[in-house]
């Protein structure tokens, strides 16, 4: 599985706070465009097909002890 960057984990975090993409826009001071482009990128990475299937996956994942996106990306 490929490792979350760290604004993707960001995005990520805030996302399974259930944030909204505006609402995580304004967080982090980016565009709605933006937010939307990560939020693809991590459904991609994690193999998910919605939000509630990353979360799931992501949970799997530190469960496992396979938890790719705390890794440092370089």
């Amino acid at each position: 599985m490929e490792e979350l960057t760290r604004r993707e984990r960001e995005v990520f975090q805030l996302l399974a706070a259930g944030k909204s993409n505006t609402e995580i826009a304004d967080e982090l001071v980016i565009s709605v465009f933006t937010v939307k482009s990560h939020v693809k990128k991590i459904l991609r990475k994690l193999g998910a097909m919605n939000r509630s299937e990353a979360i799931y996956r992501y949970l799997e994942m530190i469960d496992s002890g396979s938890d790719a996106s705390s890794r440092r990306t370089t």
